[in-house]
């Protein structure tokens, strides 16, 4: 996938990270000072300097659940318009977690929880970010 080394022009990077019928979901933390506050996301986050999205999301899975992440763990990706400046560009993929890497995370100092959720309960909840439960939902319907 040539996205993943791509030296486009983006602000931020998630991935959903799908272990069996789940994907793993953290608690954003509660503070009024940022976007939606204890709310369920995805790993990720902000572009540092001139990383690629796999740079991006790899250094944040890694600071965020201590997860060494591979480019062969990634299976889906599309681009879409930033959460926070839709003229902006932000990199949306899909990859896989083994158990193991679950049961193996070290929580870093960001959130308040993470979890594993159906994937039918992030795309319906009404404490998931919606943007990132729409990129979800694209991935799932993809092949219909």
């Amino acid at each position: 996938m040539e996205l993943l080394d791509s030296r486009m022009d983006f602000q931020c990077c998630k991935i959903a990270l799908i272990c069996g019928d789940k994907v793993l979901t953290i608690l954003r933390d509660d503070k009024d000072d940022i976007p939606c506050p204890n709310m369920w996301e995805l790993p990720g986050g902000g572009r540092e300097e001139d990383e690629t999205p796999f740079g991006c999301v790899a250094r944040e899975v890694y600071e965020e659940l201590n997860i060494q992440l591979s480019k062969d763990d990634v299976i889906w990706s599309w681009i879409y318009p930033s959460m926070l400046d839709e003229n902006k560009k932000s990199v949306f993929l899909v990859g896989k977690l083994t158990q193991e890497q679950f049961e193996s995370i070290i929580f870093g100092d960001e959130g308040q929880s993470y979890k594993l959720v159906s994937i039918e309960e992030f795309l319906t909840s009404d404490r998931v970010v919606p943007q990132l439960q729409e990129r979800v939902r694209d991935y799932v319907e993809k092949d219909k």
